[in-house]
């Protein structure tokens, strides 16, 4: 299956369920879990990149939980965890993020991962953006009338190009620029169809268009620049505003914290780290986050 047909099959608000994708022996220290799962409702970039797969596996077979996982644009992921209808959100958007546990519907946020957001065009660079930074890029695109696809879906990545639009004195508007209200792997697609420039995460990227589009701004996973930097955090939905797996989604929480963190810092596509772990860690703590009578079994 090539890396397009499989964003494709999911889709953007689509979900899907990877209980029993591994087994709960496999690691020495079990949780005790009954009749319990796990609804995530996570940014479609985590999706797109192929990255989710791969978290709620060994998710999975660390805990033994079924995982049904919805992929949106965080601002839609949040906003599903404020209607109650998940129990824990995987997002990188602070401004929303931010909003919604003051608002008290999140708890116990903890950084997961970061990488970087990237400005990628047609191999011709019409608007000549390569060796630009991402504010002159922005410029250069609009004064060339150079073809620009925004997801306009106030997800993470959209709130990162309003700010960087924000950065000059161009309100994007015209012929030029057009919104798809998609995920970020389908947006991919339309601005290589369209030959356009677009903004983008680094994962998402290469899983989906590396072969097709050129990434002319980037700053790199390791120290990216403040308005490059994609960080995405993990939060449970408060248990005291909706009925919800809590102590589950902690143990999820453990889980991207410790042991998920080598995961994270393992995944590759085509040879190329996607994204960078918060914090280093090999075990799952997930005792400090659950309450101490969830039973726990020696495999």
């Amino acid at each position: 299956m090539n890396r397009r047909t499989w964003i494709q099959l999911l889709g953007v608000g689509g979900a899907v369920s990877l209980a029993g994708c591994g087994s709960a022996g496999s690691s020495t220290v079990t949780a005790e879990i009954t009749d319990e799962h796990l609804t995530l409702a996570t940014a479609t970039t985590v999706h797109d990149s192929g990255l989710l797969t791969e978290l709620i596996t060994g998710f999975q077979r660390e805990f033994g939980a079924a995982v049904d996982a919805i992929a949106r644009g965080s601002g839609a992921a949040l906003e599903t965890a404020r209607n109650g209808d998940c129990d824990i959100v995987l997002v990188h958007a602070r401004p929303l993020e931010d909003a919604f546990l003051r608002d008290g519907y999140g708890v116990n946020r903890r950084a997961v991962m970061v990488n970087d957001f990237l400005v990628v065009g047609p191999p011709d660079d019409p608007a000549g953006v390569a060796g630009l930074g991402p504010v002159a890029a922005f410029e250069a695109i609009a004064t060339a009338d150079a073809p620009f696809v925004s997801r306009g879906d106030r997800s993470g990545t959209h709130l990162r190009e309003r700010r960087l639009w924000s950065e000059t004195s161009i309100d994007p508007d015209g012929s030029w620029y057009t919104e798809t209200g998609q995920g970020m792997g389908d947006t991919l697609v339309i601005a290589e169809q369209a030959e356009a420039y677009t903004l983008c995460d680094r994962g998402t990227f290469l899983n989906v268009a590396e072969d097709q589009l050129v990434a002319y701004v980037e700053g790199g996973i390791e120290d990216p620049p403040p308005l490059l930097r994609n960080e995405y955090g993990v939060i449970p939905v408060n248990p005291a505003r909706r009925e919800v797996a809590y102590r589950l989604g902690m143990a999820f929480v453990g889980y991207l914290t410790g042991a998920g963190q080598t995961r994270i810092d393992g995944f590759r596509i085509g040879g190329e780290q996607a994204f960078r772990s918060m914090s280093s860690s090999e075990i799952s703590a997930f005792e400090q986050y659950v309450p101490r009578d969830w039973k726990q079994n020696s495999a």
